[in-house]
């Protein structure tokens, strides 16, 4: 299926950053240098929060830059996949995301300019094609492509499982016509889903009948080494598909750090 791209990939690891005890008037001066409208905030090399233009113009005055930044951030680990990146920015409407490791020290941050890059240089060859072409090579025939509608009813799943959090993703993209088609082959009388269990199971969740679907039709029956490994497992039908809904996706975190908690205690 190609090269999956990550977060680590793209991202800037020379991040201009300043501290809670920067002044504001510094900011501005900062602000004008660069070109940059927000700065990760670090204190002894962990991310505590960000300040932006908005915060200086918005907010009360302040002298130094912790009476200002926003504490309540979104976060991303290096080894998220850009995808589930670009996903988290759109429905949270940042620009900007910061990038930490597992002690939440600030390795990196991602940007909406380093999303569409990735995303230019992932197009070629498209998934898809490259996709067919394999499965042309893999069993020496002749394969057709095309993109329809599949009903929901006929797909076979070969995932064994899938994130709650990122089906709650899904779902928004299909509600306003943004979700990727799946990728689909068609072996003998069977529709066996390759790529797209999240928006698949969110189609059978809110009763969709079809799934916007790429079908690689293979013209013959072959049994997939995916159908083998699904029967093993016993995953026939989305209802043998476990939504992990108590651990959520392991490298997205909502972090909300002490100056916020005790902001709240203010109130």
């Amino acid at each position: 299926m190609g090269k999956k791209s990550f977060v680590k990939d793209y991202m800037t690891k020379d991040v201009i950053s300043v501290s809670p005890e920067t002044k504001t008037t510094d900011i501005i001066e900062l602000m004008q240098k660069s070109h940059h409208n927000s700065y990760p905030v670090v204190k002894d090399g962990k991310l505590v929060g960000m300040v932006t233009a908005f915060d200086i113009v918005a907010k009360e005055d302040s002298e130094t830059v912790s009476g200002i930044m926003s504490t309540k951030l979104v976060v991303a680990n290096q080894n998220l996949s850009i995808n589930d990146a670009s996903r988290v920015m759109f429905r949270r409407g940042i620009s900007r995301m910061p990038v930490v490791d597992t002690d939440g020290t600030l390795v990196g941050i991602i940007t909406n300019t380093d999303m569409v890059r990735s995303h230019i240089e992932r197009s070629t060859p498209n998934k898809v094609e490259y996709f067919k072409k394999t499965m042309e090579q893999l069993y020496g025939i002749k394969t057709t492509l095309r993109h329809m509608p599949v009903e929901t009813k006929k797909l076979r799943p070969t995932q064994d499982r899938v994130y709650a959090d990122e089906l709650e993703g899904r779902a928004y993209e299909l509600e306003k016509g943004l979700a990727e088609p799946a990728i689909v082959v068609k072996t003998g009388d069977r529709w066996i889903l390759v790529d797209g269990h999240h928006r698949a199971v969110a189609s059978t969740q809110r009763g969709y009948e079809t799934v916007d679907s790429y079908v690689v039709d293979l013209g013959t029956d072959i049994k997939l080494g995916m159908e083998k490994t699904a029967d093993r497992a016993g995953i026939k039908t989305f209802d043998d598909i476990e939504i992990i809904d108590d651990d959520k996706h392991p490298l997205i975190a909502l972090t909300e750090s002490m100056q916020d908690q005790e902001s709240k205690g203010d109130d």
